[in-house]
C-alpha cells in the first residue's frame, strides 16, 4: 500500500518538490533553480519547456532522495499535488505546449491598466466581483496587455493556467483552473465562485472566459500522471493528482491555518500577511481577498514584492565570493549574513532601505532605495538595512489589515526567513508579536501534500491534514527594551517613503 504523498512547489527562482508520510515528515527534498529572462526593463519571464524541465528535476531529485534515505520508490506515492505563486500569464495552445514565454508575478509591462481602470471606473465595477486591487502583473492586467500588444498569442491560446496549474497539465495532460489562485489573479468572480465572463467584459476581456479551463477545489481530483510524465519523473503511471493550492494558501495549511486565532507572516519572494475568516473583507483599499484551500473561508491578504527578493539580490550581486566560500566550508551565504546583522547593534546604524527592488506596496513607480548611509557605514550595516526594510513592510502590510478590523494577535511565520533566529527575532521586535515557527522547512510542498493526503484519503479534510501533518516547534517573543529603537526607525521608514512619494510621480 502506497503510504507517502509527494507536493511540488512552484517558486519565484526555484521549483521544489517533497515526499512526505502521512504525518508530514519529509523524506526526500529537491530543488531547482528556474531561470528568468527580462527581454526589457521591467520585464521579467520563463521558457515554459524549462519550467517543465526544472519541475520534472525537482520531482526526480525527491524520489532519488526519498530512495536513498528511506528505500521510498515513485511506486509508493498515493497522490501528489501542487502549489505555487500566482499572476503574470501562463499560456498554452490546445496541445499543452506554450504559446509565449510565462510572465512573471513581478512583471511590471501593464502597469499602465492600473492607473486606466481606476480612471475610467472598471476598477470600482470589477472590484465586488474579484476583490481584487490592481498592480502590474496581476493577471488581469497582464491580459489586458497582451490583448493589446500580442492578439496573436492570444489567438493560439487554448488554455489560460496559473503556474501550478501548468505543471500539473505537464503531468496529467488535463487543464484545470483551481479556486485559491484564481481568484488570485483578478480573473473570476470570488464572490461568485466563477468563470464571469460579464466581469471580465468590463475590462474589455470577455473573451478569455472560454480559454479559462473548469475550476476546482484544493483537495479535487485533476488526473493521474501519464506514462510519458512517469518516465520523465520516477512516479508510477496512474498516480492521482490533486488540483493543489495557491503558495500563501499552502504556507497557511503547513503552518496550521485552519481558523480565525492566528495569522500567517510570510517572508518570501512577496511580503505577504495573511489570516482567513467566513466573512470576507471587501474594500478597494484593501490588497486581496480571495477563496482559500479550506472550504467556507476566505483568506484576506496584504502583500507585495517587497520581501526577501530584495536580500536575495544583495546577496547574488555583491556577495559571489561569499558564497563560494560559504558553500566549500559547508555553510549557506544567508548564515553570513545573520552574523552580519548580529554584529551590529539594532540602534546603531539609522540607514533605511526601501525594498522596493521588484515592486512597492506604496507606489508602483518607486524603486529600492538606501537613505543615510556615511563613509563609516560597512557591508554589515546595509545587510542589517536590507534585513530591517524587509520587517518594515511587513509592519506597513499589517497595519494596513488592522485598520479594517482585529487581527490576529498570534503570529506563524513562514518562508526562508523563519529559518533565521536573528529575523525571526527582528520579526518579534518590529512587530510587537511572538512568532511561532513550525518544524516543516519547506512549507510550500508540505501544504500541497496535505492536499494530497486528502485525495488519497489519509485524511479526511484539510482541517484534519493540519492536525496530523504540523507541528509547532518553536516560539520568539519580542524584546520589550527594543521596541522604542524599531518604533523610531519605523517612523523615518514612512517619513523617506513619503518624501519620495512625488519623487516617483
Amino acid at each position: 500500500m502506497a503510504e507517502f504523498v509527494l507536493g511540488i512547489d512552484y517558486g519565484s527562482t526555484m521549483i521544489k518538490a517533497g515526499v512526505f508520510d502521512m504525518e508530514g515528515r519529509d523524506k526526500g527534498v529537491s530543488s531547482v533553480k528556474v531561470d528568468n529572462t527580462s527581454p526589457k526593463t521591467g520585464w521579467y519571464e520563463r521558457d515554459l519547456d524549462g519550467v517543465w524541465e526544472s519541475s520534472r528535476a525537482a520531482i526526480a531529485g525527491a524520489l532519488k532522495a526519498a530512495s536513498e534515505k528511506y528505500g521510498v520508490s515513485g511506486g509508493d506515492i498515493a497522490a501528489l499535488s501542487l502549489t505555487g505563486h500566482g499572476n503574470g500569464a501562463h499560456l498554452v495552445d490546445e496541445n499543452g505546449r506554450g504559446t509565449r514565454p510565462a510572465i512573471e508575478g513581478t512583471d511590471g509591462r501593464a502597469a499602465s491598466y492600473v492607473d486606466a481602470w481606476k480612471k475610467d471606473g472598471s476598477f470600482s465595477r470589477i472590484h465586488p466581483m474579484n476583490m481584487q486591487a490592481l498592480w502590474p502583473a496581476h493577471s488581469l492586467c497582464v491580459m489586458a496587455w497582451l490583448r493589446d500588444n500580442e492578439a496573436e498569442t492570444l489567438e493560439k491560446t487554448r488554455w489560460i493556467l496559473n503556474p501550478k496549474d501548468y505543471v500539473r497539465l505537464r503531468l496529467t495532460g488535463e487543464a484545470f483552473l483551481e479556486y485559491s489562485d484564481a481568484s488570485g489573479s483578478g480573473l473570476i468572480n470570488t464572490r461568485d465562485r466563477k468563470i464571469d465572463e460579464a466581469m471580465l467584459d468590463i475590462a474589455g476581456l470577455g473573451l478569455l472566459a472560454e480559454k479559462m479551463p473548469p475550476l476546482k477545489y484544493a483537495a479535487d481530483p485533476c488526473g493521474e500522471v501519464t506514462r510519458a510524465a512517469a518516465a520523465e519523473t520516477g512516479l508510477k503511471a496512474g498516480t492521482p493528482v490533486a488540483a493543489g493550492c495557491y503558495d500563501i494558501d499552502s504556507a497557511g495549511l503547513a503552518t496550521g491555518l485552519t481558523d480565525e486565532s492566528v495569522m500567517n507572516v510570510i517572508v518570501g519572494s512577496w511580503a505577504n500577511n495573511q489570516f482567513i475568516s467566513k466573512t470576507p473583507l471587501v474594500s478597494e483599499d484593501f490588497f486581496s481577498t480571495t477563496v482559500y484551500a479550506i472550504e467556507g473561508y476566505y483568506l484576506m491578504l496584504e502583500g507585495s514584492a517587497t520581501g526577501a527578493i530584495n536580500l536575495e539580490w544583495f546577496v547574488d550581486r555583491f556577495m559571489e565570493t561569499d558564497k563560494r566560500e560559504a558553500a566549500a566550508s559547508g555553510k549557506s551565504v544567508y548564515a553570513l549574513c545573520d552574523e552580519a546583522v548580529a554584529s551590529v547593534k539594532p540602534g546603531a546604524s539609522d540607514i533605511i532601505f526601501l525594498p522596493f527592488l521588484y515592486g512597492s506596496n506604496v507606489n508602483f513607480k518607486a524603486k529600492g532605495t538606501l537613505i543615510g548611509m556615511e563613509g563609516s557605514h560597512t557591508r554589515s550595516d546595509v545587510i542589517r538595512a536590507f534585513f530591517e526594510g524587509i520587517c518594515f513592510t511587513h509592519r506597513y502590510h499589517i497595519e494596513k489589515m488592522a485598520a479594517y478590523g482585529k487581527v490576529p494577535a498570534a503570529a506563524r511565520m513562514a518562508g526562508g526567513a523563519a529559518r533565521s533566529l536573528v529575523w525571526r527575532q527582528m520579526f518579534a521586535d518590529v512587530l510587537d508579536k511572538s512568532i511561532e515557527v513550525t518544524a516543516a522547512t519547506e512549507l510550500g510542498t508540505l501544504g500541497a501534500a496535505m492536499c494530497a493526503a486528502v485525495l488519497a484519503g489519509a485524511c479526511g479534510s484539510l482541517h484534519d491534514a493540519a492536525t496530523k501533518m504540523v507541528e509547532v516547534t518553536g516560539r520568539t517573543d519580542p524584546n520589550s527594551a527594543l521596541k522604542d529603537v524599531y518604533t523610531r526607525k519605523y517612523e523615518n521608514y514612512k517619513r523617506a517613503i513619503e518624501a519620495l512619494d512625488s519623487y516617483w510621480s
